[in-house]
């Protein structure tokens, strides 16, 4: 029976080929595993983490979350350490100081819980400055830069509109054997103090690229180069699309995923792992 730690970290996603684990390329899986192998004397096979949400390459997040399970010799490391804080400081230190990743907190998992399928929703922010924007040369990084004039009217329009369950196999790269039905709970703008155009994306879960997607579908309609009408005809077609760019993963930042109370963590757990079907009216 292994122990199941929770951890919430952030990290810049600049430097990472995304959260999963690829041969010779650095990823944030890779550096946070080997982190937790040296911490608490494991072979790094016997480390084995699961994430709420797999960001893609140059992906940034400020509200990570994933699970770690570890081989039962370490819970002798845990009766050691005293608490969860030494335990935080140790897995900072095998990071490192100049670490991307920032390790918020670490503790043993409530039961039930999994950092992937018990989640409610997953929340994520994208920044991208316009002609109309005051464009910071130190959040380069961080936000993409578009010469247009973008009609944020018509992007929120857009976001309302397309609200709701649906199959979003238009929206997303396919992965076999996975569903494309998702809830999208929220997608809106808002102009920051430097008139930065910021979108909030809410859904119980995303398939592969599908905010990166969702945003390229706005440019589109910031644009007027599609409709709003045209993007939805697009989406309830359920077939992949170059009508608009998938836009670059800079701008786009995880912020939060949010968990039922403990003793719901488990049935939240099963119900997401059923195969979804879209309603019908």
């Amino acid at each position: 029976m292994s122990i199941r730690l929770r951890i919430d970290l952030s990290y810049d996603g600049s430097d990472f080929s995304g959260w999963a684990i690829q041969p010779h390329r650095r990823t944030v899986q890779g550096d946070i595993e080997l982190a937790l192998s040296r911490v608490f004397h494991s072979e790094l096979q016997q480390v084995r983490t699961v994430v709420a949400g797999r960001t893609d390459a140059g992906v940034h997040a400020t509200g990570q979350v994933c699970h770690a399970d570890l081989p039962d010799e370490a819970q002798a490391v845990l009766n050691r350490a005293g608490g969860d804080e030494h335990i935080l400081r140790r897995l900072r230190g095998a990071l490192g100081k100049t670490s991307p990743i920032w390790i918020q907190s670490v503790g043993r998992a409530p039961a039930g819980f999994d950092a992937r399928f018990s989640a409610l929703s997953r929340r994520y922010e994208y920044r991208m400055a316009d002609a109309d924007s005051t464009k910071d040369p130190r959040r380069v990084d961080h936000t993409l830069w578009v010469e247009d004039l973008l009609d944020i009217g018509e992007m929120n329009t857009l976001g309302d509109t397309l609200r709701g369950v649906a199959d979003w196999a238009s929206f997303c790269r396919a992965r076999p054997g996975a569903t494309t039905i998702r809830e999208l709970q929220q997608f809106s703008w808002k102009r920051d103090a430097d008139n930065v155009l910021v979108a909030t994306v809410i859904a119980d879960a995303f398939c592969h690229s599908m905010v990166r997607s969702l945003v390229g579908a706005a440019v589109a309609v910031g644009r007027a180069d599609l409709s709003v009408e045209q993007i939805v005809a697009l989406r309830d077609a359920t077939t992949r699309t170059s009508s608009w760019k998938t836009m670059a993963a800079k701008g786009l930042t995880l912020c939060e995923v949010k968990y039922p109370p403990d003793d719901e963590l488990f049935t939240r757990a099963e119900a997401t792992r059923s195969k979804r079907e879209q309603p019908t009216d």
